[in-house]
């Protein structure tokens, strides 16, 4: 069975709409698929129909954001088969305010620098439960002032470190999100650890119990970073997933659906770890 478990739609940070996604994993012989868009479980119930439709079962995911207190960065959380998640919506919705108003100060910064205006980037987010970078740098090449979404633009403007117009403020405290998700009778997954440096935090909560799983199959982990955190999964018992990290036109480097799996055993893991909750 061939199950990639993270995928972006326009719901969030995605170009392509929930059909155009799930046809697409249907063409690439994927037999599993989790959309798990930012901070939204918008997906779930037409992913299901439209899952059904193209033959492509469905596992309702989200991708929650979260922040480590302890060393003052991001780290993302998927959150997988959640059988109560009504719980989830006020976490989803709050963290889709901060996003959208880092976001307005990060257009204003840039409107600063160039003729641009508001519209010009929330005619992308056509769809859309927030504001993303991806959307401005849009707006940017539509202009001309870029050619591309990750060229020597981004990194001037969107660098975390020293871009001039990023801004970034704190998400949900990842425990409190953790005991969210497991309220809400969901298996939690550290996703993508390298991308945001968070494996000392991913190995602190698997200490304490407090997470099911870690994303090893991503595009951010070489092979000696994949071997680190595999010891880790192998030393807690922890669920493993890959996952493709779609995100059509916005992808950051080249990524098809379907480029990165989860085995049907961790898959069956998930599906049995919630069913016990």
């Amino acid at each position: 069975m061939i199950c990639d478990l993270h995928c972006h739609t326009a719901l969030s940070d995605g170009s392509l709409g929930i059909e155009e996604v799930i046809a697409q994993a249907k063409r690439t012989g994927v037999d599993y698929l989790s959309i798990t868009d930012h901070d939204t479980m918008a997906s779930f119930s037409r992913a299901d129909v439209l899952g059904a439709r193209h033959g492509v079962k469905i596992l309702h995911g989200v991708e929650l954001s979260a922040w480590d207190k302890k060393r003052s960065s991001k780290v993302h959380i998927l959150c997988y088969a959640p059988k109560k998640p009504d719980r989830l919506e006020g976490l989803c919705l709050k963290s889709c305010e901060i996003r959208k108003a880092c976001s307005k100060e990060m257009i204003e910064k840039v409107m600063e620098k160039f003729p641009i205006t508001l519209e010009s980037v929330l005619r992308h987010t056509t769809g859309s439960k927030s504001i993303f970078k991806q959307h401005i740098m849009r707006a940017l090449i539509d202009y001309g002032y870029a050619l591309e979404f990750y060229g020597e633009l981004d990194r001037e403007l969107f660098n975390p470190q020293h871009g001039s117009c990023y801004v970034e403020r704190e998400y949900p405290d990842v425990n409190f999100v953790l005991g969210l998700i497991h309220s809400a009778k969901g298996a939690a997954v550290m996703s993508h650890p390298a991308l945001y440096d968070n494996i000392e935090l991913l190995e602190e909560l698997a200490q304490k119990g407090k997470i099911d799983g870690v994303e090893i199959g991503h595009y951010s982990a070489d092979e000696s970073c994949r071997k680190v955190l595999r010891d880790i999964a192998e030393k807690y018992n922890l669920i493993v997933t890959g996952g493709s990290d779609f995100h059509g036109l916005y992808n950051s480097v080249p990524t098809h659906i379907g480029s990165e799996l989860t085995t049907q055993e961790n898959l069956e893991r998930i599906l049995k770890l919630t069913e016990e909750m």
